[in-house]
């Protein structure tokens, strides 16, 4: 793990990725869904196409939260106890950031991402837990996302001023662009600002903001408000009041409040939403900043089960290192798809079973719902007649369901809707085998992604910006029933690649999800479409298995997606 320093100084680093969270090894809580997720696997693919790139996140030394659940659904959050030190290796330099009264002082973690040829790409993970600090100032990088206000925007000096200085320390000095992923980095820009204006004295202002805009990449990933982050202008001048002039703070501060997402958007030359329907939206939430899309992908390699992993190697030679190769998927014998998905069927209900003793069976039709529990994305929408879904399990073919997800540890409407679902499981019991697996992390995903027969997706539109779970489903040949929203409306070939909730009404705004009739529509689809084809037409099931590898698992990934970084972003 530990490198030379100087030879270390020697690499030449085009590109900075910066993100709050990042999703690199299931017993490394520095991530929470998503957003971490996807950052893993855009790291994942840049270290296999040996991109030169180097990337900041935070230590979060007791991670977000480990999830417990009572009986009733009750979700109960707990530290996550690990040790960065197993992981990853300190690094000498120390830098400091200005937070109120006081300097904190920040050391990095160098974790370093392996690719398929052995490049690796560098991660450093921010800490300030350090015994000089003062103890408040210690636990500011502890947890992901906890906190207050004052806690998150300390979290994000200490990223985006503090991220800049140690690359700097570190000796990455001729940076081509820096990667704002989300507008939790924005403060990157400023830090660039500052250190422009004193190489280049004699530049202007306006030059100097230009120049930061051609350096500058951001991506936004939310159509929810709640998503931007937002901090009054007394907590901005009380944090950074020794950084910032008053009237450079009045400047950030538009209406008296710090948007985060406005300074990213503000400072950065190329910007992008993660799915082409995302774009739209963007471009009507901000109008006036030319924002375009790429569509967000998932790492082929780590999210595909070992059982189609052995599959795709006797018959697709290249597809570890060129996932347009799983194209190819059309000639291997529909038999084989069938098999190799049991095995991995297999392997789902056996842990549901030794967890929860429940007796889930493995010729069973399985749907499978897993994300962050949270009132958009209507995870209990399936359960909106519960008399309907027994019928259909009775009368069509039987049913079983597989649901996981944690719910942030501020959001009671999301609590409320796990214990909602907990409600529905019991009413069910005698009708519907039904689980919800406890403290959803990478590691369990992998698992239930490639595991259940049906991949459920129900956000309201148009709140879904992409989603990455589905395309995580399709490179294990599982087919999804999803709204039409996010990567879906680019994903979806009704009845070829899966199916659309909804795909019938095609006159209705897409900002005006009915629950009703989402729901009405949804079983209307399980009953006449999708539990008859698996339970009497194997082959039929089977093809449709083999396009969603095809068509979507080889275009849907994340070396796609970095390619489209490097020709639109980080080369220009």
């Amino acid at each position: 793990m530990e490198r030379d320093s100087d030879s270390l100084r020697e690499e030449y680093f085009h590109i900075a990725f910066f993100s709050m969270e990042m999703g690199l090894d299931h017993k490394m809580p520095t991530y929470s869904g998503g957003l971490g997720t996807l950052a893993g696997d855009i790291l994942r693919s840049c270290a296999d196409l040996s991109v030169p790139l180097v990337a900041v996140t935070l230590a979060s030394n007791k991670g977000h939260f480990s999830q417990r659940l009572d009986k009733a659904g009750n979700q109960v959050e707990l530290p996550m106890e690990w040790r960065i030190d197993d992981f990853a290796a300190l690094r000498q330099p120390k830098v400091s950031v200005p937070i109120g009264v006081r300097e904190v002082k920040i050391q990095a973690w160098e974790y370093l991402l392996t690719g398929l040829g052995g490049y690796q790409v560098p991660v450093y993970l921010l800490d300030t837990n350090l015994f000089e600090n003062d103890p408040s100032d210690r636990e500011i990088t502890s947890y992901l996302y906890g906190g207050d206000e004052r806690y998150r925007l300390s979290q994000e000096i200490v990223l985006g001023i503090g991220g800049v200085r140690m690359l700097d320390a570190l000796g990455h000095t001729t940076i081509r662009k820096y990667h704002l992923n989300e507008g939790h980095s924005a403060l990157v820009a400023l830090e660039l600002i500052k250190g422009m204006r004193s190489e280049h004295p004699e530049y202007t202002n306006e030059q100097i903001i230009e120049l930061v805009r051609k350096k500058c990449i951001f991506t936004t990933h939310t159509p929810v408000p709640a998503g931007h982050d937002k901090f009054s202008a007394s907590l901005v001048k009380s944090l950074l009041g020794g950084y910032l002039e008053a009237d450079e703070i009045a400047k950030i501060c538009p209406g008296n409040e710090l948007n985060m997402t406005l300074l990213a958007l503000d400072h950065s030359g190329y910007i992008n939403g993660v799915a082409k329907r995302h774009e739209e939206i963007s471009r009507n939430m901000f109008p006036g900043y030319p924002i375009d899309s790429i569509t967000n992908g998932v790492h082929h390699v780590f999210w595909t089960s070992e059982p189609f992993r052995k599959l795709y190697d006797r018959h697709i030679s290249g597809w570890r290192k060129d996932p347009f190769d799983l194209r190819y998927v059309i000639s291997i014998p529909k038999e084989e798809i069938i098999q190799t998905h049991r095995d991995a069927k297999g392997r789902l209900i056996d842990l549901v079973n030794a967890k929860h003793g429940i007796g889930m069976n493995y010729d069973t039709f399985t749907v499978g719902f897993a994300r962050r529990m949270t009132k958009y994305k209507r995870p209990d929408l399936l359960f909106s007649n519960t008399e309907r879904l027994a019928a259909i399990a009775k009368n069509t073919g039987p049913i079983q369901i597989i649901f996981a997800g944690k719910a942030h540890p501020k959001d009671w409407e999301g609590k409320e809707l796990i214990k909602h679902i907990f409600g529905a499981i019991k009413r069910l019991e005698e009708d519907i085998k039904i689980v919800f697996l406890e403290n959803y992390d990478l590691g369990l995903a992998k698992v239930i992604t490639s595991g259940v027969d049906l991949w459920l997706n129900t956000p309201k539109r148009p709140l879904e910006a992409s989603g990455t779970s589905g395309m995580k489903a399709c490179l294990n040949g599982v087919p999804s029933l999803s709204v039409l929203d996010g990567w879906w409306v680019e994903g979806c070939v009704e009845g070829v690649t899966g199916w659309a909730i909804d795909a019938i009404i095609t006159n209705r705004s897409p900002d005006q999800s009915d629950d009703s009739k989402d729901a009405e529509n949804l079983y209307e689809k399980l009953e006449r479409v999708i539990v008859p084809m698996f339970y009497r037409n194997t082959d039929a099931w089977a093809e449709i298995m083999r396009y969603a590898i095809a068509f979507n698992a080889s275009f849907f990934n994340s070396h796609r997606m970095v390619q489209q970084y490097l020709l639109n972003a980080y080369l220009t």
